[in-house]
């Protein structure tokens, strides 16, 4: 008989995980845009962006836990091996069993993260996407592969100038408009780029596409 205890020690572990979404999409923002992907959305965050355009992710208790052997058998069935595992906060959870199987089906790891928590899991792909909320640790930092800052106000070019300064030299850069302020904050992107061109402009295309 399954209990409280028995759910709790299961997501400790990894093998089961709160499950919010999984879908195959078109990946929409950062370095990887207009690529096909399986989007896998885990449940719980304790970041709270103001603007988070997922609040329904933020309570964990609201979703079921699901097998993550039953995640990766749904992941296989579709034709990319491009998975991205996102939140929430994913880095909440134990990902070493969820990766290490995605893996073993020949898929390549991505994860979108605020960075306030400690990686886990075997991930080849790391999107750091800072939130003035709840700071990065510099472990992750350290490692991220691609930095996606999201501006919803001026004071947030001095924030992304901030970590890309924490960041690997060969981390990619990105500067995002949050959405509601995107037709306010975009002309002002362009010219910081335009001046600062180590950096470039991710735009949430899905959003223009009109699909998830």
């Amino acid at each position: 008989m399954k209990t409280a205890e028995n759910v709790r020690e299961s997501v400790a572990e990894g093998v089961k995980l709160p499950l919010m979404e999984a879908f195959y999409t078109i990946q929409g923002e950062g370095a990887f845009t207009g690529q096909a992907a399986y989007f896998i959305r885990l449940a719980g965050c304790d970041v709270g962006c103001v603007w988070c355009d997922v609040k329904e992710s933020w309570e964990e208790s609201d979703y079921p836990v699901v097998p993550v052997d039953e995640i990766v058998k749904n992941a296989a069935r579709q034709p990319s091996k491009f998975v991205v595992i996102t939140g929430g906060e994913p880095c909440m959870h134990n990902l070493d069993y969820l990766c290490s199987e995605l893996h073993a089906r020949g898929f390549k790891t991505h994860i979108e993260t605020s960075g306030a928590h400690p990686l886990r899991g075997d991930i080849n792909w790391i999107c750091l996407s800072p939130k003035k909320f709840k700071a990065p640790l510099t472990e992750v930092c350290d490692l991220a592969d691609e930095l996606k800052v999201v501006i919803f106000h001026k004071s947030d070019f001095a924030w992304a100038e901030k970590y890309a300064g924490k960041v690997p030299e060969n981390c990619r850069l990105f500067l995002q408009p949050e959405w509601s302020k995107a037709d306010r904050m975009m002309p002002l992107i362009i010219d910081y780029v335009k001046e600062n061109p180590e950096w470039s402009i991710s735009l949430q295309t899905h959003k223009y596409m009109n699909i998830p």
